[in-house]
C-alpha cells in the first residue's frame, strides 16, 4: 500500500476546503463574549475570541462588514455573530469570519446610540452650559428637513400665523435611507451663518426611519453649528443624539415652528400695553415739566431786568429818602450843637463876661491870673467892656492878707 505524503500546506487546503463545503458551516449564528477585542490601525480589520465558560474560537471580521456595525464591540460583551467557520491556512488555524455582530439582549441601535451619547458627554457635547438662547424675534429661520415632507408644511402654516415677519430659509435633504444623514449635515452648514435659528427635524416614523438623526458625523455638525439649532424630530416620546447636542430640543417640528417664533396677537396685545404705559407716563411727564416751565418763566419774569430796574429803582429812592432824612436829622443836631457851642462860647467869651462889671488884667500881654504874677512898680493893663485902663502896680496883697483885714472888719 501505498502511502500518500503531504506538505503541510496541502493539508491546510485540504482541511479549509472540507471545512466551506459543508452547507451547515457557511453561515453559523454563534453566540458567546467577545475577548481579547482589538481594532488593526492600518486595515480596519477586528481580531477577537468569542467564548463561553468551556471553549473559545477565534474570530475575524473584515474592514468592510465592521464599518456597517451601528455600535462599537468591547471585550466583555455578549453578542450574536453571523459568521462562517474556515480555517486559515498560513497557521492552521480554526477561526470564524464574522460577517454582522448582535448585542445579546439588547438592539444594536440602542447600543449604539448609549455609546454616541457618551462619547458626546464625555467631549461636553452635551453639557447645558453650552446651550445659547433663542433670539426672541428672529428675521430669517433656516428649516432643514425633507422638501416633500409633512413637517415642512406644519412649520410653514405655524410661522405664517404667529410670525409671518421673519423669512423661512429651506435647506432641503432626505430625512431617512441611506446617505441621509451626510446630506443632513450638508444642508445644516448650508444654512448656517445666514439665519438667525435653525430648525432641523422631521415628522415620526420607526426607529429606523429616524436613524440618520442618531449619527455621530450629523450630532457633531449641529454642535459645531455658528446658529442656534432647535431639533425636532420624531414624536414627544423619541430622543435622538441631535436632540442632545442641540440647542434646544423640542418634542415635533410643529412644536419648533412654535418656540422660534414669538406670537404675532400676544406681542400686538403687548404693543399696546406698551404704548398705553407710554402715553401715560409721557402725559406725566410733560404736565410735569409743564408745571415746572411755568414756575420758571415766573422766576425769570420776577428776575427780568426790568422788573430788577424796577425793585432797584425803588431801593434807590428809598436809600436816597433814608439818606436825605439822615442828612437832614444830622444836619439839625450838627447845627442844634452848634447853637448850644455857640451859646457855651457866649457865656465863656471873656468879652461876655466884661458886659457883666468883670475886668481882664494883663501884663506884658499875658493874661494876669495870680498876684504873683506881678511885681511893685510893674505896668499893667486893665480891660472894661468899653475900653481900657493902664496903671502901675503900687503894692501886692496876697489873699491871705487881704482874707485878715476883711475878718478884721
Amino acid at each position: 500500500m501505498r502511502v500518500q505524503v503531504l506538505t503541510v500546506s496541502q493539508l491546510n487546503r485540504y482541511v479549509k476546503m472540507v471545512l466551506e463545503e459543508q452547507p451547515p458551516l457557511r453561515e453559523l449564528y454563534i453566540k458567546g463574549e467577545i475577548s481579547g477585542f482589538s481594532r488593526h490601525y492600518s486595515s480596519g480589520h477586528l481580531y477577537f475570541q468569542l467564548k463561553d465558560g468551556q471553549a473559545a474560537v477565534k474570530a475575524v471580521m473584515f474592514r468592510d462588514w465592521a464599518r456597517q456595525l451601528p455600535f462599537e464591540p468591547r471585550s466583555g460583551m455578549t453578542v450574536i455573530a453571523r459568521c462562517g467557520a474556515s480555517l486559515y491556512e498560513r497557521d492552521g488555524q480554526f477561526q470564524l469570519y464574522v460577517y454582522d455582530l448582535q448585542p445579546d439582549g439588547l438592539g444594536a441601535a440602542y447600543l449604539a446610540w448609549q455609546q454616541t451619547k457618551e462619547r458626546l458627554e464625555r467631549e461636553g457635547l452635551t453639557d447645558p452650559a453650552r446651550k445659547r438662547p433663542l433670539p426672541p424675534f428672529p428675521r430669517r429661520i433656516g428649516v432643514v428637513t425633507s422638501q416633500g415632507g409633512a413637517a415642512l408644511q406644519d412649520v410653514l402654516q405655524i410661522l405664517e400665523r404667529r410670525w409671518p415677519l421673519a423669512t423661512v430659509v429651506l435647506s432641503p435633504a432626505p430625512v431617512q435611507g441611506e446617505g441621509a444623514a451626510a446630506q443632513l449635515a450638508q444642508a445644516l452648514r448650508r444654512v448656517d451663518g445666514r439665519c438667525d435659528v435653525i430648525i432641523l427635524g422631521r415628522g415620526g416614523g420607526s426607529a429606523e426611519d429616524l436613524s440618520p438623526f442618531n449619527d455621530e458625523g450629523l450630532a457633531r455638525a449641529v454642535a459645531a453649528c455658528g446658529t442656534p439649532v432647535v431639533s425636532a424630530v420624531g414624536h414627544e416620546t423619541d430622543v435622538s443624539i441631535c436632540d442632545l447636542v442641540a440647542d434646544l430640543r423640542a418634542p415635533t417640528p410643529s412644536a419648533a415652528a412654535e418656540l422660534v417664533s414669538p406670537q404675532k396677537e400676544e406681542l400686538c396685545q403687548r404693543l399696546d400695553w406698551l404704548e398705553g404705559a407710554l402715553r401715560t407716563e409721557g402725559e406725566a411727564l410733560l404736565s410735569q415739566k409743564g408745571e415746572e416751565l411755568a414756575r420758571l418763566e415766573r422766576k425769570l419774569a420776577a428776575n427780568s431786568p426790568e422788573k430788577i430796574l424796577q425793585r432797584n429803582g425803588q431801593r434807590l429812592g428809598y436809600l436816597v429818602r433814608l439818606l436825605a432824612n439822615a442828612y437832614k436829622d444830622s444836619w439839625e443836631r450838627r447845627r442844634s450843637h452848634l447853637g448850644e457851642l455857640t451859646a457855651s462860647l457866649s457865656r465863656l467869651n471873656p468879652a461876655a463876661v466884661l458886659t457883666r462889671g468883670f475886668t481882664i488884667t494883663t501884663a506884658e500881654g499875658r493874661p494876669v491870673t495870680s498876684v504873683e504874677q506881678l511885681v511893685p512898680g510893674q505896668e499893667v493893663t486893665t480891660r472894661f467892656a468899653d475900653g481900657e485902663m493902664i496903671s502901675t502896680v503900687r503894692r501886692l496883697v496876697p489873699k491871705e492878707v487881704h482874707d485878715e483885714k476883711r475878718d478884721d472888719l
